[in-house]
């Protein structure tokens, strides 16, 4: 049985290196700013290993080992968490090139905080806490500008991030926005910034600090600093990050040993005297609907501090709150209207005036618009860059075997089909099967489930591209016009499904058929992912337990483990990366098996059968 020996070593290395030194935060015992002081006094008089020190600090401290475990450079600005990088560094190459005039050139040193800032001096201008290896070009765009979140971008890398104006409330010039991945680590080097140069910071002039030694941060600028920390917990890679910043510089980030040190200081009070409400939402819409769920969007409200998040109310009984400008409401009934109104709140309280209300209908049991009699495309995803995906739907009320079907493409409107996208497994009756660009933006990859990833041709299609969807090599769905020439049918939109349509089609009718919506809506995507049988596993085979496989992997949060065949009991035990056992079940005999609300890291899970034992890694974005 082939054994998973570098995982493994990983794991034991990693809780061998991740210790923080005995009584390092003995003397942390405060609460509000005095404990951001004592903290200051832990970590200052850090060893200063100089400018050019920083590249051999970046061949420990940042190195994927996490992400596509090549250990190349881990660039926040370049790092595709959730699928192929558009480029790689090496570390001790690549570097100070100097041309920098288009992406994947060379990396450089990114000062999270502009060493302009504070005159390039020492001990600040080489503290590695602070300061990333990055794509030289991703690097000059960002510029000076300081790290908030983008209204409209005017630049955005090939992982995402984006240059553009800004929509942080009472600041209205150009911030740089991360991916996701990645806001809540450049959050704790902020609050590391602010406490390691408490001595000085209230010397320096920037946009996103105010002037003074304690608070550091505006109002703004800190809720966005506190929300990007709530929403990207300390992951692996920040904590092994650490451990070889310390093995440097003899110091360590305090809000990534100890995150719950960042709201004992800066959060759980309201801002003193905020009496304004927030404006209400506006245009708030049925987004999709189904036999159970609704989902709805609206346009953010605005505050003179900080909008916290939304009230959805359901026939005037509050049914949900939320961080974002999306909700989808579930365990409703079928062929159900409901009135559906959204409020907005601030930290201190204050709540908005409802938005405008809504009353959509629940779709009929049963599935989209009823019994289908045959599988079809219920949604499409022509994007921005490689934001491309399809969607297929079983609602026939029967499991499908997909071995019969293939996804195929025509180029610019001209020419044949293309040999054609092989899917397989079996569909089972309600579910979706999800194919998208594994290229695409971890903005729009991050909110999607998907059974196939890939780059292959069928995914790279265009608004003047027909695909069709082929059973026995015969079309039975298609979407755009066949030798339709190079008019675009749909471009930068995405389209589903309407729920009225029960038949796939081989004449497309976007009015009849489809409902259209804003491109890069990704949301739905997914929705109710496809339970994929008959997949064997790569890394062994075991006797009792067959065709095993784990999915979705990476995922966000959730994921299934599946056996073909059970010819005895198993049991589950799931490790995290620092050693911890966070989940154990034994004596199982149910051939799928359900993990959820794991936090975001890597695992180790571990099923045990007998005598027999099987290793695989696990990603939560």
């Amino acid at each position: 049985m082939k054994k998973n020996y570098s995982l493994l070593l990983l794991l034991f290395v990693t809780v061998g290196f991740s210790q923080i030194p005995s009584g390092y935060y003995n003397t942390a015992t405060g609460t509000g700013y005095t404990l951001k002081t004592q903290l200051y006094n832990i970590i200052k008089g850090h060893t200063d290993n100089g400018y050019a020190g920083l590249y051999t600090t970046y061949q420990t401290s940042d190195v994927d080992n996490f992400y596509e475990n090549d250990g190349t450079v881990l660039d926040m600005y370049s790092e595709n968490p959730s699928g192929t990088d558009p480029y790689n560094y090496s570390t001790g190459s690549t570097q100070r090139c100097g041309n920098y005039s288009a992406e994947g050139d060379c990396y450089n040193r990114e000062h999270i905080i502009p060493q302009s800032v504070f005159n390039e001096q020492s001990p600040m201008v080489a503290d590695a806490h602070f300061i990333t290896p990055t794509d030289g070009k991703v690097n000059g765009m960002r510029s000076n500008y300081p790290h908030g979140t983008v209204s409209s971008a005017t630049y955005t890398s090939q992982n995402g991030s984006k240059l553009g104006s800004s929509s942080v409330s009472g600041y209205s010039g150009t911030v740089f926005e991360p991916v996701n991945e990645f806001k809540g680590d450049i959050a704790r080097m902020y609050f590391y910034f602010a406490t390691r140069y408490e001595n000085t910071v209230a010397g320096y002039t920037y946009a996103m600090f105010d002037g003074s030694g304690n608070k550091v941060f505006t109002t703004a600028f800190l809720n966005i600093l506190l929300a990007w920390n709530a929403q990207d917990p300390v992951s692996a890679r920040e904590i092994a990050r650490n451990n070889a910043i310390y093995a440097r510089q003899n110091n360590r980030n305090p809000y990534i040993d100890h995150p719950e040190y960042i709201n004992q200081i800066w959060g759980g009070t309201a801002p003193s005297g905020d009496t304004q409400a927030p404006t209400a939402p506006t245009s708030l819409a049925s987004t999709a609907t189904t036999a159970s769920s609704i989902s709805v969007s609206w346009n953010a409200s605005t505050d003179n501090v900080g909008v916290t998040g939304y009230d959805v109310y359901v026939n005037s009984v509050l049914k949900t709150t939320v961080s974002g400008i999306t909700a989808t409401i579930t365990g409703l009934t079928a062929s159900t209207s409901y009135s559906i109104y959204v409020k907005a709140k601030d930290a201190a309280g204050n709540i908005s005036s409802s938005s405008n209300i809504v009353s959509p209908t629940t779709n009929a049991s049963g599935g989209t618009g009823g019994t289908a009699t045959e599988l079809l495309f219920s949604e499409y995803v022509e994007g921005s860059g490689n934001n491309k995906a399809l969607e297929i739907a079983n609602n026939t009320g029967s499991s499908v075997s997909l071995s019969t079907y293939t996804v195929k493409k025509q180029t610019n409107g001209d020419g044949s089909w293309s040999t054609g996208l092989v899917l397989n497994g079996t569909l089972t009756s309600g579910s979706k099967f999800t194919i998208v660009n594994s290229s695409m933006a971890a903005s729009c990859y991050a909110t999607t489930s998907a059974n196939i990833s890939t780059t292959a041709t069928e995914l790279t299609f265009n608004g003047n591209d027909a695909v069709g969807l082929f059973k026995n090599g015969v079309l039975i769905d298609i979407i755009g016009t066949f030798n339709g020439g190079t008019a675009n049918f749909a471009a930068d939109v995405t389209l589903r499904r309407k729920s009225t349509v029960t038949s796939p089609s081989t004449t497309f009718n976007i009015s009849s058929q489809w409902d259209s919506f804003s491109a890069d809506t990704c949301s739905n995507l997914g929705a109710k992912k496809a339970k994929v049988e008959s997949i064997e596993t790569e890394e062994e085979t075991f006797t009792g337990l067959n065709g095993l496989v784990l999915y979705p992997n990476p995922t966000n949060g959730n994921f299934n483990i599946y056996f073909d065949i059970i010819n005895s009991p198993y049991s589950i035990e799931i490790i995290s990366i620092l050693g911890q056992k966070v989940f154990e079940k034994s004596n199982i005999t149910d051939s799928l098996s359900t993990i959820n609300n794991l936090p975001k890291g890597i695992y180790i899970v571990r099923i045990n059968s007998g005598s027999e034992t099987f290793n695989k890694k696990i990603i939560i974005n």
